[in-house]
């Protein structure tokens, strides 16, 4: 049952006018009105193309905009692109616009957005954000036809991606997944994605709103919900992922949404990523990764300074995390200079799990713990980059793979240490 919580009366009686529907869009936006538009009408034009008999609503769940973006969402109008595009849907195309108070919130607008699709009894539903500029009408129909159609409960994107983009993803969480629960999803924490109602009810009625993980990263704990319950599972590739600004770079916030939520997920699904799995990759319709080769500037001094300050100044935090021949070789490669620095992939995966073991067992706040790992990755980040300064696309997916091999031969040294050892 949809919870009251995020559903107020002004939305319920919008939900109500609507009536049930086969298909719900979800449209979470703060602060897009420059760019919403043309998101909207790429909604509207997949609609059309792809579900022009289906009953479909498009929900614009909005987190306090200051710039009318919900205004834009529901000035969009489906005529202009029934002349444009020369498609005609067979029903209304409802479009619903809600907003919440407090802060933005990637959990809010899910758990608005799962409340919504239970009432309205939708059969499947995608999420779209407005930040992807660069949207095609087809994405649309890629990440709903499967889960309409019955084939999967859960489809993830894949993006065509720059070798060095998303490296916490590819050097930490991508990883971790593959050895934990055996699949291979390249985009672990999804922007736009699509689900069946079913499993949206269900990763609604169990999952835990408002817990300590915060405000953001619910979107990869329902990627977790989905690879941990042995959910059927696809992915579609959509080609570039376009962003519509350039985000501050938050480290330590990024690391709290992918790796502090991982690591979190890790106490309740302990029977799941314990049992054996074969590392197999989910149906994937288009190539299942694209890398492109742009030249990017990183002042690897820097970076070298922040690790080797890190390591120095976090030594009694990182005592009670790390076993100590793990501290004793990242004090030797603290010492290192200029091109003879590396963070071995076996080091790294140690350090990962070690991390994880000890937030298991709350050695220290389990907060402090995920900060602690900050200064690390910028090492591991630091090798990534040279390792891969002249490598091909092939080449970085092969050092990409070999990482992965790394944490799955390392995954019962994880269990023993989950287990009390150390």
């Amino acid at each position: 049952m949809a919870e009251e919580s995020v559903l107020n009366d002004d939305f319920i009686r919008q939900l109500m006018n609507v009536g049930e529907v086969d298909l719900l869009v979800g449209l979470p936006t703060h602060n897009n009105a420059e760019t919403v538009g043309r998101v909207i009408q790429a909604i509207q034009a997949g609609i059309l193309k792809c579900f022009p008999r289906e009953r479909t609503a498009i929900l614009n769940v909005d987190g306090g905009s200051k710039d009318e973006t919900p205004d834009v969402v529901m000035a969009a109008s489906i005529n202009d692109l029934r002349r444009t595009h020369n498609a005609y849907a067979l029903r209304t195309l409802p479009s619903i616009s809600t907003r919440y108070a407090g802060s933005p919130s990637s959990e809010t607008s899910l758990h608005t957005l799962l409340a919504a699709s239970d009432l309205l009894r939708a059969k499947a539903c995608v999420v779209i954000s407005p930040e992807s500029i660069n949207i095609e009408p087809e994405w649309v129909g890629s990440l709903l036809l499967p889960v309409y159609r019955g084939n999967v409960d859960f489809v993830a994107p894949v993006y065509r991606r720059t070798r060095f983009e998303g490296m916490l993803v590819s050097n930490v969480v991508y990883p971790m997944i593959r050895a934990l629960y055996g699949q291979k999803i390249r985009e672990p924490y999804p922007a736009d994605f699509g689900f069946s109602g079913r499993f949206g009810n269900e990763f609604l009625a169990q999952h835990s709103w408002h817990n300590e993980s915060g405000q953001f990263g619910t979107e990869l704990e329902m990627v977790l919900s989905a690879v941990g319950g042995n959910r059927r599972i696809g992915q579609t590739f959509l080609g570039l992922k376009s962003r519509s600004e350039q985000h501050p770079a938050d480290l330590v916030a990024a690391m709290r949404q992918t790796v502090g939520v991982l690591l979190a997920s890790m106490e309740v699904k302990f029977p799941d990523w314990t049992a054996t799995h074969d590392v197999t990759a989910p149906p994937t319709n288009g190539p299942e990764y694209e890398v492109t080769l742009e030249p990017v500037r990183v002042n690897k001094k820097r970076l070298k300074q922040m690790f080797a300050a890190g390591v120095s100044e976090l030594a009694p935090v990182l005592q009670s995390i790390l076993t100590p021949p793990t501290l004793k070789s990242l004090k030797q490669i603290a010492d290192l200079d200029g091109e003879a620095f590396r963070y071995p992939a076996e080091l790294w995966a140690k350090t990962v799990y070690e991390f994880a073991a000890s937030h298991h067992k709350s050695v220290m706040s389990r907060d402090h713990i995920v900060q602690a790992l900050v200064p690390l990755y910028r090492g591991r980040a630091l090798t990534f980059l040279v390792e891969n300064r002249t490598a091909s696309a092939e080449q970085v997916e092969a050092n990409v793979e070999a990482l992965c091999h790394e944490f799955e031969r390392l995954k019962p040294y994880l269990v023993e240490l989950w287990n009390g050892g150390k």
